[in-house]
């Protein structure tokens, strides 16, 4: 994405208004899995009809049961706008077999937006990225770079953790964790999804410039996976 762009102002270019109460999937879940798990709903959808669906719902509960029949019926109930499928998928979560934990997350928050869809007879959007999120919140994991690959010291540490609570608060946003080594600095951060993801970012390596003179201003931005410290390092020598 460009600077300027913003994925809210994107959403409603795209379908023409953006609900005030998004569905944004939670679970921080692989994204090669997220497209796994949306093409095979798909290909299931055209296979089985909602009767046999409906017909399925004691599997879930069976222990013999295979695993494979579980992901079908799982996958196929939460295409329904139906609350009983809702209530099957949401009482098999709370005890999930192992292999099926982040299956049964994506189709209960699918579930959730079809009946919401249904109640409210308005089209739901359904927002998923690998690192999830909060309520109306994207998470982001942010890594910042010391100017000439600097060691950042105390000060800084406390100075960066200031400056960006500060900022990232006035947006309605949540810092979750903060971390450093050598010269980078990592955090997780939930942010409102109307707001442009890198301005916020930028005027926070501001703020803790004028006090400094420390930071690189550009800084590296995901919402798929959390980073190692040696994949950023390994990234920016291979990048000058």
């Amino acid at each position: 994405m460009e600077e300027n762009e913003n994925l809210y102002d994107k959403i409603k270019e795209i379908i023409g208004n953006v609900p005030d109460d998004l569905n944004i999937l939670e679970d921080s879940i692989d994204v090669d899995l997220q497209a796994e798990y949306f093409e095979f709903s798909s290909k299931l959808s055209r296979k089985y009809d909602k009767k046999w669906a409906l017909q399925q719902l004691g599997t879930l509960q069976n222990p013999y049961s295979s695993i494979g029949m579980k992901k079908n019926v799982l996958t196929r109930l939460a295409t329904l706008e139906n609350i009983e499928a809702y209530r099957a998928i949401e009482t098999y979560m709370e005890h999930p077999d192992k292999e099926l934990k982040q299956w049964g997350q994506l189709a209960l928050q699918e579930s959730k937006m079809h009946m919401k869809s249904h109640l409210l007879e308005e089209n739901q959007i359904l927002i998923s990225t690998g690192l999830g999120g909060r309520d109306n919140r994207l998470r982001y994991f942010v890594v910042l770079v010391a100017r000439n690959k600097i060691d950042i010291n105390d000060l800084q540490v406390d100075i960066l953790k200031k400056e960006f609570i500060y900022t990232i608060e006035k947006y309605d946003g949540i810092i979750e964790d903060f971390d450093y080594s050598g010269y980078l600095v990592a955090f997780m951060v939930l942010l409102p999804i109307k707001h442009p993801v890198r301005n916020i970012l930028s005027e926070g390596i501001d703020q803790c410039n004028q006090l400094g003179d420390f930071l690189e201003p550009d800084s590296i931005i995901t919402n798929v996976r959390r980073i190692s410290f040696d994949e950023v390092v390994e990234h920016l020598e291979n990048n000058n």
